[in-house]
């Protein structure tokens, strides 16, 4: 083997080395913060076949919670394929939730400035999601307001 070869060799070992350790070390996967969570969720939330939530202690919270709710909620519904993708409209939030017509926009805009919500904008329609990496701190902030921790309700 010339130094070329060997060289060449090395560099291809390393890039697989270093995708490797990317896959194995830094490779974040969202359905990992679903599986995590999954107790927690369980307790306040239901999916419907349809891809709708359900969610079960919505007269105890305000709109802002029931909205993070509900987006959480969506996202265990595209787990398991019952919605084609995770992202929410104004109109499902409004009808799902039930709020005044005049209710919804600023509790989203107080979410997006908590960074507790994202907004992605479609042709003319506005959608919303919660950040990934957001799960954990949304769902243990609604049992600490709530007192529920570690009860199960079915």
């Amino acid at each position: 083997m010339d130094i070329t070869c060997i060289t060449s060799w090395s560099i291809m070992q390393e890039q697989q080395s270093l995708k490797q350790r990317i896959l194995e070390e830094m490779t974040v996967n969202y359905s990992s913060n679903l599986e995590k969570n999954f107790d927690v969720a369980k307790r306040l939330i239901r999916i419907t076949p349809d891809g709708f939530v359900e969610i079960l202690v919505r007269e105890k919270l305000g709109g802002k919670d029931q909205i993070v709710l509900y987006l959480i909620g969506k996202m265990y519904a595209k787990e398991v394929a019952y919605v084609s993708d995770e992202y929410v409209g104004n109109g499902e939030l409004l009808e799902r939730l039930g709020f005044p017509v005049g209710s919804l926009l600023p509790f989203l805009k107080e979410l997006r400035d908590q960074n507790l919500v994202r907004q992605v904008k479609r042709e003319n329609n506005v959608f919303h999601t919660v950040p990934p990496a957001k799960i954990e701190e949304i769902l243990n902030t609604i049992e600490r307001k709530l007192g529920t921790k570690g009860r199960s309700k079915t």
